[in-house]
């Protein structure tokens, strides 16, 4: 190569090198540490000179690089002074006399993910942004792990907890490590909640509240910036809080709960992506199992994520549960669940889910609040705080009461109790789960009820026929005890939902059978009560009322035993009319015999036009003296020139005969079922309608029991015969009243 170009080339090398060099500079300086850039939170630490123990601690734990490098963390600092107070609690030495393993329990319980200055501690991150003043627990670098238990059958196995709420399948995700979280009591979170510092103090009598506390531990410096993160001193030493499995599984006090959970509601089963892992860690063969909770539990009690609906809804709420001690938990147990049963084992599942779901909160309940936080049945926390509660304590995935009585869940203490916690009531409860479990187990409606056992139901004909039906809610079968073609399924359903919804009466409490009354059941439908009888339409078609056999009160309402069914009746409302006419000493005759002989009524079906099957009427029928009235006034056709006329029961003038229509109508109301039980008043359409269309009303006054006066368009006034009144009828009920009923 000859001299000039070899220069050349020398030239651009140097021109590239200076270049490169001059870059470099440019580079290093623009990605160089700022110098005003805060230390990370290890150095700070260490150069503060107040946090010996914590920097000892760190390093034991292993967490010494993680917070001396680039990271984005709030760590909540105990400084010497707190630490000092703690060993002399728990009789260390100091530092240097702590363990790997309760080192790190106390650096990652300190430890939350994401820098939090104070103020945005109590803001939620929610899907969809910051919500402010929402939230009081951050997730921590803490988790239990693989841990050593025993499973049901006492064998010694490594289980891990489930990180998610039972869904039938769903318990588990792998690479969840299951946090813990911190609870952090700050001024906009306690004034957003309408909290105070005696919500804190219940839990943490020995602290006091400033408006920026961490468990019981008061935040004396704040938003201290590090590189890679954010500091908050702390005045106490934080350690990690169990969960409420945990908390459980080492307190005696509640050990029949924790027996009564285990039995019923826990399984283990076996995880192998958590085993594969184990096994390489630890070098051994051992399997691992998840301890998963049942899914008919309202949240799994060692599951730290909260419901997990939002990645981080676990910062807006937590669990809780109230839990009873021994003592009150086995009185209640053996007095009300076992009254009919030789033992748990004996119990129907469901009492127990419903049982345990009772003291189970998804959200966190506040001590000022506790009747203002329902469970999942809608139950308010029955306890007072100051006299029901032994022992509160905010644990790492929710609130925990020990209590010395147990929450008098609705299922129990209803009306609906007395058939749920009887095995010989179980066909009545079966069918009030299908359809009415929460209208009677509702503690703050009243209700009567009668209860009917499994022997009367299958004497009236009904049966649990499993071979009927895949559809579990449709295995009934009825077989008419009189003869007859037999019901399967859905058809045997109607009937008896149906006569269900008869021995159910809303709205009232009725606490004796003594006295002569009716009430209108959730059918519409009403039955009639008196001497110790109970009887509806169907009982008196047979003449075979029901009779009370036992009365005990609920907590909203009262149950009454009775040795039959109670049936409605099958016949039209036109035949139990004849029935009340049988001669001409009836006082329902002359009605009888106008509606006999008009073209609106079929003499062998007994069917009346425009009283439809399956709808609900009611008869105010005027008596053989009110009939008289209306035909001497023309309102009904009759024979005769004088003041007195006589009745023409079957007129053959077109006009006569659609008087006569138009008087019974107007006398029928339309689709409406009253009776004397001073339940319902007002003005009511009746069938009869005008010539334009419109319908015709009678003003109902019933406020009083046994005392209905009707007010007719024309301002007139009738009263009933009781005596001869509340007749029933298939969906309607017949009255005899002392004055006819005109409209205009």
């Amino acid at each position: 190569m000859n001299m000039s170009i070899r220069s050349g080339y020398q030239g651009i090398l140097a021109a590239f090198l200076l270049l490169f060099i001059s870059c470099k500079k440019e580079y290093n300086e623009f990605y160089a540490r700022p110098e005003n850039l805060e230390q990370p939170i290890f150095q700070q630490l260490t150069a503060s000179g107040r946090f010996k123990s914590l920097t000892t601690l760190i390093e034991k734990a292993g967490y010494k690089e993680t917070l001396s490098s680039a990271g984005y963390w709030t760590l909540f600092a105990p400084h010497d002074s707190a630490f000092t107070v703690y060993f002399k609690e728990k009789g260390l030495a100091g530092a240097e006399a702590v363990d790997a393993d309760l080192a790190r329990q106390i650096v990652t319980y300190c430890l939350v993910y994401n820098a939090f200055k104070q103020d945005r501690i109590s803001d939620y991150q929610s899907n969809l942004g910051w919500v402010e003043n929402n939230a009081f627990r951050r997730r921590t670098a803490a988790y239990t792990g693989v841990y050593s238990t025993t499973d049901l059958q006492g064998k010694a196995i490594k289980a891990i907890a489930s990180n998610r709420n039972n869904s039938g399948s769903f318990f588990y995700v792998d690479g969840d490590n299951n946090n813990k979280h911190l609870p952090i009591f700050e001024t906009g979170f306690m004034t957003g909640k309408s909290l105070t510092a005696a919500d804190y103090n219940f839990f943490y009598p020995n602290s006091s509240y400033t408006g920026f506390n961490v468990a019981e531990a008061r935040v004396t410096d704040r938003d201290i910036a590090a590189e890679n993160g954010v500091v908050h001193v702390v005045d106490r030493v934080i350690t990690s809080l169990p969960s409420i499995d945990q908390f459980l599984t080492g307190n005696a006090k509640y050990s029949e709960f924790k027996k009564l959970v285990d039995k019923f509601l826990v399984q283990f089963v076996f995880n192998q992506a958590v085993t594969n892992k184990h096994r390489i860690v630890s070098g051994t063969n051992e399997d691992v199992y998840t301890k998963v909770y049942n899914s008919n539990m309202a949240f799994s009690l060692n599951n730290e994520n909260f419901l997990k609906l939002q990645d981080n809804d676990a910062q807006a709420d937590c669990y809780s549960i109230f839990v009873p001690e021994n003592a009150a938990l086995t009185k209640y147990v053996n007095e009300v669940l076992l009254e009919f049963y030789p033992s748990i084992d004996a119990l129907p599942v469901n009492v127990i889910y419903d049982f345990v779901n009772a003291h189970l909160w998804r959200t966190a309940v506040w001590p000022s609040k506790f009747a203002s936080s329902f469970n999942g049945a809608g139950e308010e926390a029955r306890f007072n705080p100051s006299t029901d509660v032994t022992e509160r304590r905010m644990l790492s995935n929710g609130i925990f009461y020990g209590t010395n009585k147990v929450q008098q869940a609705n299922v129990f203490s209803s009306v609906y109790g007395k058939a749920y916690l009887n095995p010989n009531y179980s066909i009545m409860t079966n069918l009030l789960n299908l359809d009415l479990k929460f209208q009677v187990s509702n503690i703050r409606q009243k209700y009567t009820m009668f209860l009917v056992s499994n022997a009367a139901i299958n004497a009236a004909g009904y049966f649990v026929d499993p071979t009927v039906s895949n559809n579990v809610n449709e295995q009934w079968r009825y077989i008419p005890p009189g003869g007859g073609a037999q019901l399967t399924g859905s058809s045997a359903l109607v009937r008896l939902q149906r006569i269900l919804n008869m021995h159910v009466i809303p709205g009232r409490d009725i606490t004796g059978m003594t006295a002569n009354g009716v009430g209108q059941s959730y059918s519409g439908e009403f039955i009639g009560y008196g001497a110790g009888k109970v009887f509806a339409a169907g009982n008196n078609d047979a003449t075979n009322p029901a009779t009370v056999t036992k009365s005990q009160a609920a907590a909203n309402g009262t149950v009454h035993y009775i040795d039959r069914l109670l049936q409605f009746s099958e016949r039209q409302i036109g035949q139990h009319i004849a029935a009340l006419a049988p001669n001409n000493s009836s006082p329902y005759w002359n009605f009888y015999q106008y509606l006999l002989n008009s073209p609106i009524y079929n003499r062998t079906t007994f069917e009346i036009q425009q009283v439809a099957s399956g709808s609900f009427y009611t008869f105010f029928i005027p008596d053989n003296a009110a009939i008289q009235a209306a035909v001497n006034a023309g309102r009904l056709p009759g024979t005769g020139a004088g003041a007195v006329k006589t009745p023409l029961f079957n007129p053959t003038a077109p006009a006569d005969i659609e008087r006569v229509a138009n008087f019974i109508y107007y006398h029928i109301l339309n689709k409406k079922n009253i009776a004397t039980d001073g339940q319902e008043s007002g003005s009511f359409e009746t069938i009869y309608k005008f010539p334009n269309g419109d319908a015709s009303s009678i003003f109902v006054n019933n406020n009083t029991p046994n005392a209905i006066t009707l007010t007719d368009m024309r301002n007139r006034n009738a009263t009933l015969n009781l005596a001869q009144s509340n007749r029933l009828s298939n969906r309607c009920t017949i009255h005899l009243i002392n004055n006819y009923l005109q409209f205009n």
